[in-house]
């Protein structure tokens, strides 16, 4: 299991990266499934042109601690056996990776409801602030907290 929240250009991890961890886990011979989700930037939003985005958290110990709940929380809830989130915070530009999740399962089903059941809760329940900077306009987007 990774659980961390990076300072773009501080360090660099893969989607591969979390495969090859969670292939780790020693009940890797019970597992049938591994799920991962890469979130990107998007080059155009509402028809206008994304120059760069910026993604802060006010308090990274506090939200690291708030995805260390909600994975184990999910972990019990579907009954997987790891799950691995990787969020960036700086600046981005289109086709930057800002958030991994890596889950691996027993089978298919639970393990695809974990990984959307993390995505969903780390998207809306943590305190990220997301600025689209565009031609036309900045757009603030605030979730969590």
């Amino acid at each position: 299991m990774v659980i961390r929240i990076i300072e773009k250009d501080e360090d660099y991890v893969k989607i591969a990266d979390l495969i090859e961890e969670a292939k780790k886990n020693n009940r890797i011979d019970e597992a049938g499934a591994i799920f991962t989700f890469e979130g990107i930037v998007r080059g155009e939003e509402d028809n206008n042109k994304i120059k760069k985005l910026t993604l802060t958290t006010p308090d990274i110990d506090k939200s690291l601690k708030e995805i260390h709940e909600i994975v184990e929380s999910v972990k019990t809830k579907f009954g997987v056996f790891d799950v691995s989130v990787i969020h960036y915070v700086g600046e981005f530009y289109t086709g930057d990776s800002l958030f991994l999740v890596c889950v691996l399962g027993n089978h298919r089903g639970e393990t695809l409801d974990a990984l959307t059941d993390v995505i969903e809760r780390v998207k809306f329940d943590i305190d990220f602030k997301k600025e689209e900077i565009s031609d036309n306009e900045t757009k603030i987007i605030m979730s969590g907290g």
